[in-house]
C-alpha cells in the first residue's frame, strides 16, 4: 500500500498524516467515546472544530476581516446556481470566461436565474489551445458579476491572471486550485471551492463572500443556499457535513505544519515541471495545452497511439499508480497532482512512462 499513488482528479488522495489522525480518532474522538461524526454540530465540541477550521483557513489565505467564511453543502456545482440566485438581483446579467467544461456549466446553469453573457473562450496558439485576455470593451459594467475558473480540472487549462473586470464582482470557481499557491482574495468579490481536491471529502463546498454580496438574494433562493442566512448562522443553519468539515480542519492545520501556500507553490512547481519535462522530451506523449495556460494541479497527456490507452492504465494500475484515465470528454490520461500528492508519486509516474516508452514506443 505504501507504494500507491492515486491519481484521481477528485474525489482526490488527502494528506497520509491527515488520514492517520482521522483513523486515530475515528471511535474515539478526543475520549469522547463517540466518532465526531456523531457529535451534535450544535455541541460546544464541533464548534470547536468549525471554527478553528474557519480561522485556519483565514490564516493560510490571508481573509480580510470584510469577507464571510462560509462552508455549505452541494459541491462546487451547487454553487453554479447559489451564485447567480445570491448576488443577481439588482442585475440580470451575469458575465463569464468559458475556458474547459467548470466554467462552460457554471454558464448552463446560470441561464436558469439570468442572462448569462459569455465574454470570453479558449482559442488556439501555435496549435495548443491558449486562454486570452478579454478585451475590456467586453464588461459590461452592470452585470451582476464575472465568473471565471482559473484552473479547468478536465481540461487541463489554467491561467494565473485576474480578469480587469472594473467595478463587477469576480467569482472565481477555484475548486482544483485553492490552497495550492497564495492567492489575492481582495481581488475578489466570492471564491468558492468544492472540498474533493484540495481540501477534503466530496460532499462540501467552502465559500469566501465579500460582505457587500451578501444581503441580495433573490426571494426564490433556497434557504439552506442563502449566503445571508448561512453567515447568521455560522454555516449551521441546517445540519452540515460535520464529518467532512472536521477533516477539512485537519487539512488545514497539515498545510500551515508544512510551510503554508508558498510552501505548497514551490512543491507543486516542483511536481508540474517534472510531469511537463518527461512529456515534452518525448514523441510518445503529448500534452493539448499551451505552456501559458498548463495547469500545475492538473497534467493530461496522450499517447501518441491511442490504441496502447488500455495496456497503459492497466500497466500503470499494476505499478500502483491509480485513476490516470482521462475525463471522458476529452480522452487520453490526466495525472492530478494536488497538494497531497508527494513528489515521489510524480517521480513513479515519469519512471513508468519512460519504461512503457522503451517497450511499446
Amino acid at each position: 500500500m505504501n507504494n500507491v499513488y492515486n491519481f484521481s482528479a477528485g474525489p482526490a488522495m488527502l494528506p497520509a498524516e491527515v488520514m492517520a489522525q482521522a483513523q486515530s480518532e475515528f471511535l474515539n474522538w478526543r475520549d469522547s467515546g463517540c466518532s465526531v461524526m456523531e457529535v451534535s454540530h450544535r455541541g460546544k465540541a464541533f464548534i470547536e472544530v468549525a471554527a478553528t477550521a474557519e480561522q485556519d483557513l483565514r490564516d493560510l489565505l490571508g481573509v480580510p476581516d470584510n469577507y464571510k467564511v462560509l462552508f455549505a453543502h452541494g459541491g462546487g456545482r451547487g454553487q453554479f446556481a447559489s451564485v447567480p440566485l445570491n448576488i443577481s438581483s439588482e442585475s440580470d446579467t451575469s458575465l463569464h470566461l468559458v475556458t474547459g467544461s467548470w466554467s462552460k456549466g457554471a454558464v448552463t446553469e446560470a441561464q436558469k436565474y439570468n442572462h448569462a453573457k459569455v465574454i470570453g473562450e479558449t482559442t488556439e496558439k501555435d496549435g495548443l489551445r491558449f486562454v486570452p485576455k478579454p478585451a475590456p470593451d467586453t464588461i459590461d459594467q452592470s452585470a451582476a458579476y464575472l465568473h471565471f475558473c482559473p484552473n479547468e480540472t478536465v481540461d487541463g487549462i489554467a491561467y494565473d491572471w485576474l480578469p480587469n473586470s472594473g467595478d463587477v464582482p469576480l467569482v472565481a470557481d477555484m475548486s482544483s486550485c485553492i490552497l495550492s499557491q497564495p492567492l489575492d482574495v481582495s481581488r475578489h468579490g466570492i471564491i468558492y471551492a468544492g472540498a474533493q481536491k484540495n481540501i477534503g471529502p466530496s460532499g462540501l463546498s467552502v465559500l469566501i463572500v465579500r460582505d457587500d454580496l451578501i444581503g441580495k438574494a433573490r426571494k426564490e433562493t433556497p434557504s439552506i443556499f442563502n449566503y445571508e442566512l448561512m453567515a447568521k448562522h455560522d454555516s449551521m443553519y441546517n445540519t452540515p457535513p460535520t464529518f467532512s468539515w472536521y477533516l477539512a480542519g485537519l487539512v488545514f492545520k497539515w498545510l500551515k505544519g508544512n510551510g503554508g501556500l508558498d510552501a505548497m507553490a514551490q512543491r507543486n512547481k516542483e511536481k508540474a515541471a517534472l510531469l511537463y519535462s518527461a512529456i515534452d522530451s518525448s514523441d510518445f506523449y503529448s500534452n493539448p495545452v499551451h505552456p501559458e495556460n498548463r495547469s500545475r494541479m492538473n497534467v493530461p497527456f496522450h499517447l501518441a497511439d491511442d490504441s496502447l490507452n488500455g495496456l497503459f492504465l492497466e500497466e500503470s494500475a499494476d505499478a500502483g499508480l491509480l485513476a490516470l484515465k482521462g475525463h471522458r470528454s476529452v480522452g487520453g490520461m490526466r495525472a492530478s497532482i494536488y497538494n497531497a500528492m508527494p513528489i515521489e508519486g510524480v517521480v513513479a509516474l515519469v519512471e513508468f512512462m519512460q519504461q512503457f516508452e522503451k517497450k511499446h514506443g
